[in-house]
């Protein structure tokens, strides 16, 4: 009796969620998005919201809760009702800011992760007046000549700024770090001169000044080289474990419903397999990288780890 006990209670409870997913989107999704309006994760965000909302049946939003590096949006998130109507679209910083700010107010763990959205490999560009043309070859000039090559990031406990520690431990180098605010001083500080180097995400325009001969592209931090990076080879022919890329993804409260996770999974990974969407990714420089729950969290759980330690070793922190 008792196996036929067992099964009908766990008939029971496989009820309610199932009708649930049935049921689910009762009302407007949010996706809120911790940047300001006009950012990459913005774009995706938008993007990805007319067609989504097509899939479930009703309309999904994409509202802008910028401040304190991404801890205000993400905080909202992380408190709202868990029931799949208020979703969070976030990159890398998830799994960094916790360790560099006291203020965060959250962690990995008041998540459910849904799907990866999309990855951008981080790139190695530099001025042409930094006489190397390959990795190996910036590794022996910067040992040559330590701290000396000063690099842009977008300010400290940045991504690029964490991606430039990691690459500088692994290679055994020291170069200068030199914070900007924002992509459009970086970028002109690097055609000028002003700094010789950065790590970060490519960009049309970018690939277009190093068409034109005015920057250099000397690798691509993805395993594989990438569209997105024509002709870059990848870091790791150079440095055997050296990987950075940005991922962009959709997450929900924890304490959500699998079930309604799941159904925001199928319809998120159908969004992202429309050639229009594919098309719209990539002329922003982006690639879509739609996943399982479980792949996502797996990243996340992993990239959480191993970047507290470069935040450790490298005494990192906001200013």
């Amino acid at each position: 009796m008792k196996p036929l006990i067992v099964t009908a209670l766990a008939a029971a409870f496989a009820f309610p969620a199932a009708a649930l997913a049935q049921t689910f989107p009762t009302k407007p999704i949010t996706i809120v998005v911790p940047y300001p309006a006009g950012g990459t994760t913005d774009t995706l965000a938008r993007v990805m919201a007319e067609p989504l909302g097509k899939l479930l049946g009703q309309s999904v939003v994409v509202d802008n809760k910028p401040g304190a590096s991404a801890i205000v949006g993400t905080k909202a998130v992380a408190n709202a009702a868990p029931d799949g109507h208020t979703l969070l679209m976030p990159n890398n910083a998830l799994a960094i800011t916790p360790h560099v700010s006291k203020d965060a107010g959250w962690t990995i763990k008041d998540f459910a992760p849904i799907s990866m959205v999309s990855l951008q490999p981080m790139v190695l560009i530099t001025n042409p007046t930094l006489p190397v043309q390959t990795v190996a070859q910036l590794i022996d000039y910067a040992k040559a000549n330590p701290g000396k090559i000063d690099y842009a990031t977008a300010g400290p406990a940045s991504f690029g700024h964490l991606a430039t520690e990691l690459f500088m431990r692994q290679a055994g180098i020291q170069m200068t770090h030199i914070p900007y605010k924002g992509t459009a001083p970086i970028a002109q500080a690097l055609l000028t001169g002003e700094v010789k180097l950065l790590l970060s995400t490519t960009t049309s325009q970018m690939n277009q000044y190093v068409k034109e001969g005015r920057l250099r592209m000397i690798g691509v931090a993805s395993a594989e080289p990438s569209p997105l990076a024509p002709g870059a080879e990848p870091i790791m022919k150079t440095l055997k474990d050296y990987q950075a890329e940005v991922w962009f993804g959709l997450l929900a409260p924890a304490g959500t419903p699998k079930a309604v996770v799941a159904k925001l999974n199928e319809a998120i990974v159908k969004v992202l397999q429309m050639a229009e969407v594919r098309a719209r990714f990539e002329s922003t420089g982006a690639a879509p990288a739609p996943s399982t729950p479980e792949q996502f969290a797996a990243r996340i759980a992993d990239e959480n780890a191993s970047w507290s330690k470069v935040v450790r070793e490298a005494n990192i922190k906001t200013e």
